[in-house]
């Protein structure tokens, strides 16, 4: 298994629905297009050269918002 499937099977299993792209610019480039969202209305784009770059970004941001998310609402239950 490559390291970006492991990246889109946990988010997978952490309930994000998963879509990528490949795509060329104008400049004959291929640039990777990874989307990740849920049913709460959450939901991140990422664009990169490379299909591992993309990958590692969108996890990055997934579990960066999250545990912010979560760390504030812990601080408002207590």
């Amino acid at each position: 298994m490559k390291y970006w499937e492991i990246i889109a099977d946990n988010l997978s299993k952490a309930g994000w629905s998963l879509g990528w792209v490949s795509a060329v610019d104008s400049e004959g480039r291929e640039m990777w297009i990874v989307d990740a969202h849920r049913g709460d209305g959450r939901r991140f784009i990422v664009r990169a050269d490379e299909k591992l770059s993309a990958f590692v970004e969108l996890e990055r941001e997934v579990l960066t918002v999250t545990f912010y998310l979560e760390s504030i609402h812990a601080d408002s239950c207590r």
